[in-house]
């Protein structure tokens, strides 16, 4: 019989959640030191196929910073409670001394001098950092395609994205290398890779978690194989720092009070995008299939129609590349030729972008913003709100996005980037498959800055969705 603060005996060290390893280590029926050795030897096993690292810190380092925390616990002063869990850091999150290349091989890499608050915080909670994991070309990709790293694959079959940017922290996720681990989402690159891998993952509230370099849209945030694993993490991150001057004020959220009730929440359920490519018939049937779960636990649960067009995404869209193109014209043909193909061939439309086109495009943003805060009054100020993260399951590894062709490279991004303008927390936990066997995950929107009224229906559904393959 398990014991409280007992691990399953039945899993392997690597596998257990953040929570698990906690009260295991306070019981001292398990050690950081042991939980160390046995992450690195399925890193050391599973590493050449999936290649989810672009920098793999030197195991004895590793170990060293096991030790500590081992140490600390044995003296009863751990740092806190997650003290000697481990940790990935997705790379373009600074790290001192570690060049931070943004998975592109024709640039010139930056070596940070100092951490950035996130590495500070992790150091800060005795987590113990196992390398920085692998992204594409500039973070422009929704894949594991680099021109640096080569491919990174999925642990479920390597015949599926990664999804992306974050695909070295998603695929570190799905592949058991810790119950911890950190992306970054623009568009959705946190949630892209986490609906694909079957994972959860949580988008912040914008200034949530600080940033070394905020940028419109632009957070970090959890991916992990349960929500309380996010939710561990969230309350490693969260909190204001000076370096961000965007870093929401300190508040009271408790992390840990993940249980919360169903009936009586006003739900949002949106499934036709209107925009950008619609959802397969799958992924609708598992969104709607949500919404009848809710409704049946008590929820109240309102449609809510389209409310963005096709020519704000492309003007978001053209604002990228032309922010791309700035980065692609300052390298020398020798580097520039070393960038993946479709990402230089993408950020190449944007030369020749005139001023004015440029503001056009920067205004969708605003207006993108504006529509969707109207759109989510028009439904009642709904608690939450559920919709597909992607219009597919996972789609075939060869491609560098789901639909790469006819200018339609961001359209995938049409229920996930809405969100990252207004700053709305939203997450993804796996809900159910395809007929294939493809994770599909369910996006769950809360109002600004009520990340833990997501974490709260995300747990539940996934409690809901115990037994059901994901």
């Amino acid at each position: 019989m398990t014991t409280p603060g007992s691990p399953d005996q039945s899993v392997r060290p690597a596998h257990l959640g953040a929570r698990e390893l906690s009260q295991a280590y306070a019981a001292a029926r398990l050690s950081p030191v042991e939980v160390a050795r046995d992450v690195l030897a399925l890193v050391e096993e599973r590493e050449p196929e999936l290649n989810a690292f672009w920098v793999r810190d030197d195991p004895e380092d590793v170990l060293e910073r096991a030790r500590a925390a081992e140490d600390r616990w044995s003296q009863g002063r751990p740092l806190s409670p997650w003290d000697g869990v481990p940790l990935t850091l997705k790379e373009n999150i600074p790290r001192a001394g570690v060049p931070m290349p943004s998975g592109c091989a024709g640039v010139e890499p930056v070596v940070p001098t100092v951490d950035a608050p996130i590495t500070r915080r992790a150091h800060e909670a005795g987590l113990v950092v196992l390398g920085s994991t692998t992204m594409p070309d500039w973070g422009m990709l929704s894949s594991g395609h680099s021109s640096l790293h080569g491919r990174t694959v999925s642990p479920l079959d390597p015949a599926w994205t990664t999804g992306g940017s974050s695909a070295g922290a998603g695929v570190a996720a799905a592949a058991g290398y810790g119950p911890l681990h950190v992306g970054t989402d623009i568009g959705g690159s946190i949630r892209l890779p986490a609906t694909w891998l079957g994972l959860a993952a949580l988008k912040p509230s914008a200034g949530r978690v600080p940033l070394h370099a905020p940028y419109l849209g632009r957070v970090a945030g959890p991916l992990g194989r349960r929500v309380d694993d996010c939710a561990a993490l969230m309350s490693v991150l969260s909190g204001p720092d000076p370096v961000d001057w965007t870093s929401l004020p300190t508040a009271d959220v408790r992390w840990d009070e993940l249980d919360g009730p169903v009936r009586g929440l006003r739900v949002g359920v949106w499934t036709r995008a209107g925009y950008g490519v619609e959802p397969d018939p799958e992924v609708t049937a598992a969104t709607r299939a949500v919404a009848d779960r809710l409704e049946r636990a008590g929820a109240e649960v309102v449609e809510v129609a389209p409310w963005l067009t096709q020519d704000l995404l492309d003007g978001v869209n053209r604002f990228w590349q032309v922010r791309s193109w700035s980065e692609l014209s300052r390298l020398s043909p020798e580097r520039q030729a070393m960038v993946l193909p479709y990402v230089a061939k993408w950020a190449r439309a944007g030369e020749g972008v005139g001023g004015v086109e440029v503001m056009d495009a920067y205004h969708a943003f605003g207006v993108v913003q504006a529509r969707t805060v109207a759109a989510w009054a028009a439904a009642g100020d709904p608690d939450v709100l559920v919709s597909p993260v992607a219009p597919s399951a996972a789609y075939s590894a060869d491609l560098p996005m789901p639909y790469p062709d006819d200018g339609r490279g961001m359209w995938h991004i049409n229920f996930t980037m809405p969100w990252n303008m207004t700053g709305q927390p939203a997450g993804t936990v796996p809900v159910g498959a395809t007929e294939d066997g493809r994770p599909v995950g369910v996006q769950v929107v809360g109002r600004p800055f009520d990340d833990l009224g997501v974490l709260r229906m995300m747990r539940w559904l996934e409690e809901e969705n115990r037994g059901v393959p994901t």
